[in-house]
């Protein structure tokens, strides 16, 4: 039976930048935040990472550094996805060298592949590695959509072990826990379905307010884990504000925005992405003040 490479809370951790590159010495006080305030997995250079605008030397860097100064104490996860099989065969080899957990694959967006072009890629990059492989179904963003039968399909892979399921379906969650077998894991990768997704069996949540609230977001999880969905709930309702208030602007624009204000990074973030719009600035400002993460 195949393990799940973390259960709980996993942050989508945010990069952070100087104007000259990446800001390794901010990154590595990100990681000591996280683990001192019982984040349980690590997950690097994803969307939120802003992967795409980094170079491969940049993203090797930080996947690296983290793995190194992580130092065993949570799991760590990178993002090796790309829109071409061939870029993400290479990208998850070499990925899988650095000490890594598990490596998060990204469907290829913009080409919109068929559900078995889908099959195939995941398969591709699944044979060639030796780490554990966690699927990324984020339609929104990529222009394509995983269904409950191409999970079904690929769950037989040894190392295919789960979804990050962002796909905002709830049935498409269900039609999975009822198609594939115990051992395809999935984890919530929308923080407000976080316990809806986990009530139907969820491993946890791959977390983008996790970067601001990570104790919050271990608690939710826990919870869930041990089956105290009413204490659960009570959480997903509480955070539910703020988690509304980091999707304002598109992601990572808002929580690297917040992680600026509580003093954890410059806020500095790469084109395409840009500086919050000012109203959306001081009503977030407004939130974090709200939440006792601002003074």
């Amino acid at each position: 039976m195949k393990l799940p490479v973390f259960t709980g809370s996993g942050v989508a951790l945010a990069t952070p930048f100087t104007s000259a590159g990446v800001d390794f010495p901010a990154l590595k006080k990100l990681v000591d935040f996280q683990i001192n305030n019982g984040t349980d997995a690590i997950i690097v250079c994803g969307t939120t990472g802003e992967a795409t605008t980094m170079t491969h030397e940049e993203k090797m860097q930080a996947i690296e550094t983290v793995v190194e100064h992580t130092n065993g104490r949570v799991p760590v996860i990178a993002g090796s996805g790309a829109n071409s099989t061939e870029t993400a065969v290479h990208s998850s080899k070499e990925i899988g060298k650095t000490g890594v957990d598990g490596l998060l694959v990204v469907t290829p967006y913009y080409n919109k592949a068929t559900p078995k072009g889908l099959i195939r890629h995941y398969t591709a990059v699944a044979d060639a590695v030796l780490k554990p492989v966690i699927l990324y179904n984020v339609p929104a963003r990529t222009g394509v959509r995983c269904t409950a039968e191409v999970y079904a399909a690929l769950a037989k892979h040894p190392n295919i072990v789960g979804v990050k399921e962002a796909s905002s379906d709830l049935a498409l969650v269900q039609r999975t826990r009822r198609t594939c077998p115990e051992d395809f894991y999935i984890w919530s990768g929308d923080d407000a379905e976080t316990a809806p997704i986990m009530l139907l069996g969820g491993k946890g949540v791959i977390s983008v307010a996790a970067n601001i609230v990570p104790r919050q977001m271990h608690q939710l999880t826990a919870d869930c884990l041990s089956g105290n969905f009413t204490a659960a709930g009570a959480m997903q309702l509480k955070l539910s504000k703020l988690m509304e208030a980091l999707f304002w602007e598109v992601n990572p624009i808002p929580v690297k925005t917040a992680l600026a204000m509580m003093g954890h990074c410059q806020e500095i973030l790469r084109l395409p992405m840009c500086e919050m719009e000012p109203d959306n600035r001081r009503r977030l400002q407004a939130v974090l003040k709200e939440y006792g993460l601002l003074a």
